[in-house]
């Protein structure tokens, strides 16, 4: 048994999930909280509702899923913060995976699947994935980019469809730069805690260093680090941070 979370946008998902001896997954219980709801100070009281109507502890846990993004940076930080602060706590392995390939997941098999989240205003993150039974392949790395990007990519891959949390809000500015309202998927609507844990992988061994090493999939810099009226924050620089792939 373990437990899994994604709050890579607004909406927290949180599962508790059950290996059986031949691998296969059950879902025991999938809670999904939107807004209003801060996750700050929603996480840490469900985590333990949803334990204890299940009758589980953390430390009988096999680990701990979490979902590295990228979404919202703030979001992200609270849900890993917090799944390093309990594995810590409880000596537990610590899985991550990507909440788009999450999405991806979710999607139709065998055609290119384009998981959309905002990253800023006009500006969407992308992953471009291929889904093939219950795995899902990346087609090049995970990048940002404006809704009329997004479109002309569209065009040029008329088999892709495009997927995620951004259709929320960007579904009517991608129907007016030319793709067609078929194109644009109406779910997922938000990374689910249940797909990250049929990606998720957990190490053999796990040290704390690798634990406290582990950091969301930042796919460019904060507004924070972005502006240059501020010095620079303390440790790696933004660019240290974003991932190749």
């Amino acid at each position: 048994m373990f437990l899994s979370l994604d709050t890579s946008t607004l909406t927290l998902s949180l599962a508790l999930v059950e290996r059986a001896p031949d691998g296969a997954l059950r879902t025991l219980e999938h809670v999904v909280v939107g807004p209003p709801r801060k996750q700050s100070e929603l996480l840490p009281g469900i985590v333990g509702e949803l334990l204890e109507r299940h009758g589980a502890t953390l430390p009988a846990l096999e680990g701990l899923v979490v979902g590295l993004g990228p979404g919202s940076f703030t979001g992200l930080r609270i849900g890993l913060a917090t799944v390093k602060s309990l594995a810590y706590a409880t000596k537990l392995k610590v899985a991550g995976a990507s909440s788009l390939a999450a999405v991806a997941l979710e999607g139709p098999e065998g055609v290119p699947l384009y998981c959309l989240a905002v990253a800023r205003k006009d500006d969407l993150y992308l992953g471009a994935y291929v889904r093939q039974g219950g795995t899902v392949e990346p087609l090049e790395p995970e990048t940002a980019m404006s809704p009329a990007e997004v479109a002309a990519r569209m065009a040029a891959e008329p088999r892709a469809v495009a997927l995620g949390p951004a259709l929320v809000d960007y579904r009517a500015a991608l129907e007016s730069q030319g793709v067609a309202p078929h194109r644009l998927l109406a779910a997922p609507a938000f990374p689910s805690a249940v797909a990250l844990a049929q990606l998720a992988r957990f190490p053999e061994a796990q040290s704390l260093d690798a634990l406290f090493a582990m950091e969301p999939h930042y796919v460019r810099a904060s507004e924070p680090e972005r502006n240059p009226k501020f010095p620079p924050l303390p440790g790696p620089a933004p660019t240290a941070r974003l991932k190749e792939d």
